[in-house]
């Protein structure tokens, strides 16, 4: 933090990490998904050969300075960024979700924004809604 290149440094990092210390957990097939944004990872993993309290404490164990967080799903469903992750018996089902933060609003109008940062918000939502699969809920509203 603070310095223009701490950023890339942390990238490259976390890739030497997941290519090389994780690299036993992908090769067992323990981690049966894996993604990563930034800092944020979502990890799907195979619950008959590993538990949750082993990958986390593995992780942590990678290297002393880091320190990962995890969160489990609930009610077979989890935030990941802004998405709201459904899992079903045979496939995932995506859904958009907002942090507890979200306001639901947006730039007036009548504000002394710049007409293009007004339209921004609205063309995000727009387009971060016909980027996403369908709900059979979605479905029915439509």
């Amino acid at each position: 933090m603070g310095s223009p290149i701490s950023s890339t440094i942390a990238e490259i990092f976390l890739q030497h990490m997941e290519s090389t210390l994780m690299k036993q957990l992908f090769d067992k097939k323990n981690i049966a998904f894996y993604t990563r944004y930034v800092d944020d990872t979502l990890l799907i993993y195979n619950s008959q050969h590993i538990t949750p309290e082993t990958i986390h404490n593995y992780i942590n164990r990678v290297h002393p300075n880091l320190h990962f967080n995890h969160t489990h799903e609930k009610n077979n469903s989890i935030n990941f960024l802004d998405l709201l992750i459904i899992r079903n018996q045979f496939y995932l089902e995506m859904d958009m979700c907002g942090e507890p933060t979200t306001t639901d609003i947006t730039i007036n109008f009548l504000s002394n924004h710049p007409t293009e940062h007004k339209s921004a918000a609205y063309r995000y939502h727009i387009n971060r809604m016909l980027s996403l699969p369908l709900t059979e809920e979605r479905r029915q509203t439509e």
